[in-house]
Order: structure tokens, then sequence, then C-alpha cells
């Protein structure tokens, strides 16, 4: 069931050969990239969800945020399984067989390609990040079905033109393809450059194309966030800003709301959780 929010073939590669990931300019490279010395979103985020892919400078500021804001190791649990319930809903009952990954972050349990492709083992799913320790621990993302494919792109979400052009080359863009947001939109710190980067994205995409956000904010009891949003900006990058209501929903304008609407995202499909600061909505273009 859906309401309306209005306000204003690739190229295939033989079954069951994964794709390989070409580093850029070798691992060596890559690995120069990575700053151990200020805390980073992806490797904090593994932290509060008790992986190990992350340094003592991560685990220093995740400590000291969640002693300001105690709730958001809630978020980052719920935001995960926000990604299984909608990941599910897209790849069951909505019949999406395309997925494009924008902020992936490190890989974990059930990442999207896993499961897509419990539900349909032909699904085709490319990750976008610009992390250098998500480009290190990709290939543990290429590892699909047979019947599927899954591909890293090394890209920024500043840049949905690249993006695009990146996963043409895995995705049929003709085609359906539910494009996954999850907590990067706050790191675009003008609404208007983020608006903009949706609508490119869902632009270049065909009826029966699906938007997947989250977002936190300081409703839902979250206004403890402020302090641990400020702390966060003097010690961590990217930067982060927290959204109302009405500027999450501009996000989503001209497309079909999935049920429940925009909702704490942990009660996008779970209407008896406990809610958590962190808007989640499911979105699909007419």
């Amino acid at each position: 069931m859906r309401r309306r929010l209005d306000h204003h073939q690739p190229g295939r590669r033989p079954a069951g050969r994964p794709r390989r990931l070409a580093l850029p300019e070798g691992t060596s490279q890559v690995t120069m990239r990575i700053r151990t010395d200020i805390a980073h979103n992806s490797r904090v985020w593994n932290h509060w969800l008790g992986g190990k892919d992350n340094y003592a400078v991560d685990q220093q500021v995740g400590d000291r945020i969640a002693g300001m804001f105690p709730s958001i190791a809630e978020v980052a649990r719920a935001d995960r399984a926000f990604l299984r319930r909608s990941v599910s809903y897209l790849a069951g009952e909505a019949g999406i067989r395309q997925f494009l990954d924008i902020g992936t972050g490190l890989p974990t349990a059930d990442n999207t390609h896993e499961v897509a492709q419990r539900i349909a083992p032909d699904a085709r799913i490319v990750y976008v990040d610009n992390d250098p320790v998500v480009l290190t621990h990709a290939r543990a993302l290429l590892a699909g079905t047979p019947e599927g494919v899954t591909e890293y792109v090394d890209a920024d979400a500043h840049d949905p033109d690249l993006i695009l052009r990146s996963a043409a080359a895995t995705l049929d863009l003709r085609r359906p393809v539910a494009v996954m947001m999850l907590g990067i939109l706050n790191f675009v710190l003008d609404t208007d450059q983020a608006r903009s980067i949706v609508r490119t994205l869902m632009d270049a995409l065909p009826s029966g194309s699906h938007l997947v956000l989250t977002h936190p904010t300081l409703e839902f009891g979250g206004e403890g966030n402020r302090e641990a949003m400020a702390f966060w900006n003097e010690h961590a990058t990217p930067p982060i800003t927290a959204r109302g209501r009405m500027e999450f929903a501009s996000f989503l304008e001209g497309l079909e709301l999935v049920e429940p609407g925009i909702v704490s995202c942990a009660r996008w499909g779970a209407p008896a959780a406990a809610e958590v600061p962190q808007f989640g909505a499911v979105g699909r273009k007419p």
C-alpha cells in the first residue's frame, strides 16, 4: 500500500564469476589514504555495532558520544535492522532485482546483497563509498550468489553523475533500481545540495525505482543528539547534521511513500518497536 507525497542491458559476465575489485594504484596507495589520527564515521559506526574494524581514536570518540547520547548504539542497530526489512520488502513484494547502495560502510552481517540475494539469487548490487577503509574490505562485499552480481565503486556521494556512470557498467538503468542512502545525506550539510543529489539519481531511473533513506534527527527524543553532533564535528570526519521532518520529506518529493511512510526507522516494518531518533522511509517513483 502506497501514498504519494506531492510537493513540488548492462554487460554480463559468466555466472559464478565474481568481479574482482581493482584497487586504485595498488593497495598501498589506498592504505596511505587511511588516517588513524582522526575518527571516521564508518569506523565509529562499526564500533557502535560491536565490530573490530576500527582504531583507538574511533573507539574514544565513539565512547564519548555514547556518553553524551546513550541511545546511539540503539540507533546504529535500528538502522541496520531497517536495512534488512526494507531490502527484504524490495526484493520480495516489490520485485526489485537491482540495488545501488550509496554510503556502504564497512561490511557486517546482512549486507544489502546478502539480504537481497537470499530472496532473489539473481539480484545485482552496486556498492558505493569513498572511504579507503571500506575499499580495503570491499572484496568481502563481492562474495554474492553465482546467479547474481555484486560490484564496488569508489566514489563520493556528492558526485551522483559519476555514481550513475559507474553503476551503469553493472546495472541496467532502464529497469527499476532501488537506491539505498542510509545515513548518508546527513553528511551533505547543504540541504539544497542534498536534494539535488537525490533528484539527479532518481531522475536518471525509470518508473518503479525506489529510494530508501534514513537520517538522524533531533525529533523522536533526539534532542541529546545536538551536543553529540557538535562534539563529532570538532573531533571526527566527515561533519554531520541532523534534519527535521519537513527537510527529510523534501528528499522524497514526487515519490509514492510505501507504508508506513516517514517514521522512526526502528518502526518501519516493526510498528511495536521503540522509537529511535532516526527517520526512515521508502519511496517509489511513479
